[in-house]
């Protein structure tokens, strides 16, 4: 093996804790890693590759059963090709949609900071009111 990292050195370059990276091990999201005569896990490159891109569908939302579907196809039929990229594709639409909801929700909040903004200025070009008004 060209790499083998302690996993606190994988912990340290991914930004997940030991027990994610243990709980991922445990569930089948990640492959069972190799163990050095010590019995201490060693990471291979490939494995921190593995477990970048496991990390990238967490982001995403990709719920835990799904990336062990994937997994499980990855390991045991790898040449299921079709199959993991028909699990990404629907898990991209979604990721779309998301977006698209999120870019949604980001108009309306530019929206209201201009509306502030406008409220702003014409209040600093009004005297100061007794009672001011309530906005949302």
């Amino acid at each position: 093996m060209d790499q083998a990292l302690t996993i606190q050195q994988v912990a340290q370059a991914t930004g997940l804790s030991t027990h994610t990276l243990r709980y991922y091990e445990r569930c089948d999201l990640i492959a069972p890693i190799h163990r050095a005569s010590n019995g201490h896990r060693r990471y291979s490159a490939q494995d921190i590759r593995w477990i970048q891109f496991l990390t990238k569908l967490r982001m995403t939302g990709m719920p835990i059963r799904q990336i062990q579907q994937y997994a499980t196809l990855l390991r045991q039929h790898p040449d299921a090709v079709q199959e993991r990229r028909a699990l990404l594709e629907a898990h991209r639409q979604t990721v779309v949609q998301q977006l698209q909801e999120l870019q949604e929700n980001l108009t309306v909040i530019d929206w209201k900071i201009q509306h502030y903004k406008e409220i702003e200025t014409k209040l600093s070009e009004t005297p100061v009111q007794t009672s001011p008004q309530r906005t949302l």
